[in-house]
Formats: C-alpha cells, structure tokens, sequence
C-alpha cells in the first residue's frame, strides 16, 4: 500500500509550524519606545486638574455647530479679564440648561485650559449662573452626562422637585 503526503497531515502540519515560526524569528522586530503619555489620554483633550481655574465673564456666544478641530458638543465663547476664552461644556447637558445659557448671561467656569490643535479650550468642569450649579465633567475631567426626570409609575407623584443629575438648582 503506498501512502502520499495526504495521508499524512500532522507531518504537513508540523512542517508548516516549523517553518512559520523559522520566518518570524528571521524578521528583525523593530521595537521602538512608546511615546510619552499622558494620563486620562482618550478621544479628546487631557483634563488637567493640577491646573484648574477659574474665569469669570459673559457668554459673548453659544456655539452649537461643530468646527474642525475642537471637540463634539456645546462651546461658549466667554469675555473675561484676559479676553475671549472657547469654553467647552460638552453634548450632555440638559436642555433645560442650554437653553438657559445665551449671550449676555454673566457666568463663572470652574475648568482646565488645554491645548488642541494650536488652540486653547477652557474644557469647563463646572458652571455657576443664575444661581445654579451646572457639573459638567467629574473631577476626572470626564464629561457628565445629565439626565432628565425618570417617569414615575405613581399616577397621583409629582416630578416637579426632581434634580437632575449634573445639576444642581
């Protein structure tokens, strides 16, 4: 009886082994070092609490639209004592409260400025106007996300007192 490769697999299979493991180790492996980081680096700016500050001024604008180069959501652009500062507050924040913030509303932001792209953004960690506290990131740096009052199953409840995560009135 005569036997052909075929009928043989585990030989083809180990052959095939030897020689891929043969060929990764005749590639010189091009280890480079990692690039420094730095820490909380994701998708978007690095918040920096070490820096942390705070600006007092007025919304000059409330920008909606999206702009090359900056990050998703809302930016307010704020008159203080050293000019125009690009706020970032993010996309989560109530409707409520955006609808609140327009120009000519005297505002206090608590927030970090960063740069991205050649420009400084005032990624705002929390916002203080009209009397109410509006958080916008964790002391992380992480954006918030607000959320609206949940429906209650009781038909006589009322959710006229509920407090919104994120803010505080």
């Amino acid at each position: 009886m005569r036997r052909n490769r075929s009928t043989k697999p585990t030989q083809l299979i180990a052959g095939l082994l030897a020689g891929l493991l043969l060929a990764i180790l005749a590639v010189p492996l091009g280890a480079q070092p990692a690039p420094e980081t730095r820490t909380g680096h994701g998708f978007g700016p690095v918040y920096d609490a070490a820096h942390e500050t705070t600006l007092n001024g007025t919304i000059q604008e409330v920008v909606t639209k999206r702009t090359a180069g900056s990050p998703v959501g809302m930016h307010l652009l704020v008159a203080g004592p050293e000019g125009v500062v690009d706020a970032h507050v993010g996309p989560y924040l109530t409707k409520d409260t955006q609808e609140a913030l327009h120009a000519g509303l005297p505002l206090q932001i608590v927030g970090a400025v960063e740069q991205l792209h050649g420009k400084s953004i005032l990624l705002a960690r929390q916002l203080i106007f009209a009397g109410r506290m509006v958080t916008v990131r964790n002391e992380n740096g992480f954006l918030v996300r607000a959320r609206g009052p949940r429906p209650d199953s009781r038909p006589d409840s009322s959710n006229a007192n509920t407090t919104q995560t994120g803010e505080s009135q």
